[in-house]
């Protein structure tokens, strides 16, 4: 399988246990929104120090943006509740919805090689992508 891919993009200063929170909180959102196998992880986080990533106006210091590639084909609705999920499931960790920025990429089946290089539109996937 072929997890969406999620690198997760911060500021530096937060502990070992406040990342892991972060990348549990969006590999539970994908799970939750988009129905991908629980096992299927691949997120990943990318810290700048503050001078080396600008935030938009009115942003704290916890701003986190979310970079998925995925598969195409979820509908906008998967797509809506996968951007509720990350808001909610953040805020539990005190990232205000303000501070919480997601980009959805979405490159056809066949630009991806998986299994041994095998292009993912031939390969039966054990999961729904329509969803």
């Amino acid at each position: 399988m072929k997890p969406p891919l999620s690198p997760l993009d911060v500021r530096q200063g937060r502990s070992a246990a406040q990342k892991l929170a972060l990348l549990d909180a969006t590999h539970a959102a994908l799970v939750e929104a988009l129905g991908i196998p629980d096992h299927d992880r691949m997120q990943r986080i990318v810290e700048h120090a503050s001078e080396d990533f600008q935030l938009p106006p009115g942003r704290s210091d916890n701003f986190v943006l979310v970079e998925v590639t995925m598969f195409a084909g979820r509908s906008r609705q998967a797509k809506s509740r996968l951007y509720q999920v990350l808001v909610r499931n953040f805020g539990e960790l005190g990232v205000a919805p303000a501070d919480v920025f997601v980009v959805l990429q979405e490159p056809p089946m066949e630009n991806w090689g998986i299994r041994g290089g095998r292009t993912a539109s031939d390969v039966d996937l054990g999961f729904e992508v329509q969803v």
